[in-house]
């Protein structure tokens, strides 16, 4: 039987490598990120490291963001051709906004969102309702929201996060926002203490995450190349995960020098720790997938915290046209 299922992955990945003629002339691709180089990015840097979007017929450039980019406004008007959003919100907002894009594929299961702790201070999630919470003007509006129709926090014991732990570090008695993949580390860097993790995923908010948005116009005339670039960074993916991530790390460290190789180490364990890219619906559907029922369950939740309006007609926020293929589901943890 396993013999069988790699020799039905191989046969495969040579489709993908042996493409029609067409698409080996490299169609040109920008995507644009929602933030600098880093290792929440890596399948995308290691698809192009390593040759897999060549292998699909693609010349793609990564196009960073950062503080004073905002990639996101590119889209639309046909600067970039894809965009790495960073929730299933945003995908709701463009539907609110009547802006013309999609999301094709999420290449998170899980939103990398945390709430992190003192160790001692709280033992459940309930238990960071006593505490200070250092949050963000996004998160307020955002998941907090959530936390609040959900579990009853209080909006009055929340301070302005600043992307800065050090309020967090000097007060005992507070929780601050972060990323599982980063913020954690850097506490356990700078306190020396290793710090209570709270991923919301775990806990209710399914939001999907760096998901990879499309205008709906390249949607309906070149959907080919669409199913390309989902399937190639969605290789990209399980590569950086799985595989050997040096090449895709070598490019992120060449667009973000900053980045040094312990701070991607801990970003790869621990999204395959917390299964950020590869859990859930992906184990059968493969990597980038998306449900209908997920993309309900979240909207509901979100209608129920007063995110977003019940009337919204959010499925068209998104379309399975793309995903759910399996990419990766033979690969995976052999």
């Amino acid at each position: 039987m396993q013999l069988a299922r790699r020799m039905t992955l191989a046969a495969a990945l040579l489709a993908g490598a042996l493409l029609p003629a067409h698409a080996q002339q490299l169609d040109k691709v920008r995507f644009g990120t929602n933030w600098v180089a880093e290792g929440e990015h890596g399948g995308y840097y290691q698809a192009v490291a390593d040759g897999t979007y060549k292998k699909y017929g693609l010349d793609v450039t990564i196009v960073p963001g950062g503080p004073n980019v905002n990639n996101r406004i590119l889209l639309p008007v046909g600067k970039i051709d894809f965009f790495m959003s960073a929730n299933s919100l945003q995908s709701f907002d463009a539907v609110e906004n009547n802006i013309p894009t999609i999301a094709v594929a999420a290449s998170f299961q899980k939103e990398p969102q945390v709430l992190i702790a003192h160790p001692g201070q709280a033992d459940k999630l309930e238990d960071l309702k006593k505490l200070t919470l250092f949050i963000s003007k996004e998160g307020i509006v955002s998941y907090f929201q959530w936390l609040k129709a959900d579990f009853g926090f209080d909006e009055s014991k929340v301070k302005p996060y600043t992307f800065n732990a050090q309020p967090f570090l000097a007060d005992k008695n507070s929780a601050m926002q972060g990323y599982v993949t980063s913020e954690p580390f850097a506490v356990e860097q700078a306190g020396g203490f290793k710090p209570k993790v709270f991923l919301l995923a775990d806990h209710g908010f399914n939001a999907y995450s760096t998901l990879i948005e499309a205008r709906r116009e390249m949607v309906e005339k070149q959907p080919d190349l669409v199913q390309r670039f989902v399937d190639a960074s969605a290789v990209g993916w399980y590569n950086y995960i799985y595989g050997d991530s040096r090449p895709g790390n070598a490019l992120i460290k060449k667009y973000n020098p900053e980045m040094t190789d312990a701070l991607l180490a801990n970003s790869i364990a621990k999204m395959k720790e917390y299964g950020i890219v590869d859990s859930g619906d992906s184990e059968k559907l493969g990597i980038g997938a998306m449900t209908d029922a997920h993309w309900k369950s979240f909207f509901d939740k979100m209608v129920r915290a007063g995110v977003v309006k019940a009337g919204l007609d959010y499925k068209r926020a998104y379309t399975l046209q793309f995903v759910n293929k399996g990419v990766g589901v033979e690969l995976r943890k052999k």
